[in-house]
């Protein structure tokens, strides 16, 4: 199977192996290829890993989440490895780090857009129903639990794409998670009183992300500290976004950052389109 691919650059590393790019042969189709060392793994590593493979699949069809192509095993030498979508542009980190470095802010039509695309990956993650051709048979919700602009991706369009679910559980409908995993600014307030991880706190981290783009930091970004941040969650108070944006987005991104009851993302997806 390796000598299908034609091995490129080195675009991500990580704790069990790297992302490469690399060229199918037959086609010249450029991929982004995940090579993963499992035997350095442990039981725990294997069953994300697994969870991460199962997910992916469940997910093919959406044309804003990153498309997984295959997977295949060199038993040989321990390593597993995933194909999936190249997309060229980078990442939503990349873009605010461009407005900052350029002291310029993103338009308005452009969060719009960016905000659409990934409210539908969102809301095919956390339906719990299959497409037709799968039967019509449920599948179970899946929480992205990492939204963050370093896991949004741009391909060579242009179109987001919501990336890396290493981090994502596939949950039963009653039974969500204690577990947190993610980033530190982008933590819900369910999160930081010990509560469950449900949907409800990826749409906080989504209203987080859309704050960011808009402001080129996080709303919580003042906090030198955990229990200050912890403070900052619980007190909700969201910051006004810079001059320029309208006060609909801003009720909009403030109505996914609320303490308690948040805009649901059936309703983000009808709103945005």
């Amino acid at each position: 199977m390796d000598t299908q691919f034609e091995p490129l650059d080195i675009i991500g590393t990580g704790s069990f192996g790297i992302i490469r790019k690399v060229r199918r042969i037959h086609d010249g189709l450029i991929l982004a290829r995940k090579e993963l060392n499992y035997g350095r793994m442990d039981e725990r590593d294997l069953r994300q890993l697994g969870e991460e493979v199962n997910i992916l699949q469940n997910l093919r069809g959406n044309d804003h989440i990153v498309k997984y192509f295959e997977r295949y095993v060199d038993k040989q030498n321990f390593m597993l490895y995933i194909l999936m979508e190249y997309c060229s542009q980078g990442d939503l980190a990349a873009v605010i780090s461009r407005c900052r470095r350029d002291q310029v802010h993103l338009s308005e039509d452009t969060i719009w857009s960016y905000l659409a695309q990934i409210t539908t990956a969102l809301l095919d993650c956390h339906s719990a129903e299959m497409s037709s051709e799968e039967g019509g048979k449920k599948k179970p919700i899946i929480l992205h639990r990492d939204i963050k602009p370093e896991n949004v991706f741009l391909n060579h369009f242009g179109l987001v794409k919501l990336g890396d679910f290493g981090l994502s559980k596939a949950m039963e409908m009653a039974a969500f998670t204690n577990t947190y995993v993610g980033t530190p600014y982008y933590m819900s307030p369910e999160l930081i009183n010990g509560q469950k991880y449900d949907v409800k706190s990826d749409i906080w981290a989504l209203g987080c992300l859309m704050y960011e783009l808009c402001a080129w930091h996080p709303p919580f970004h003042q906090a030198q500290t955990q229990p200050e941040l912890a403070k900052l969650i619980r007190e909700g108070k969201i910051p006004n976004l810079p001059r320029g944006y309208s006060s609909q987005l801003t009720a909009l991104i403030k109505s996914m950052l609320r303490q308690d009851v948040r805009v649901e993302i059936c309703f983000l997806s009808a709103l945005t389109y």
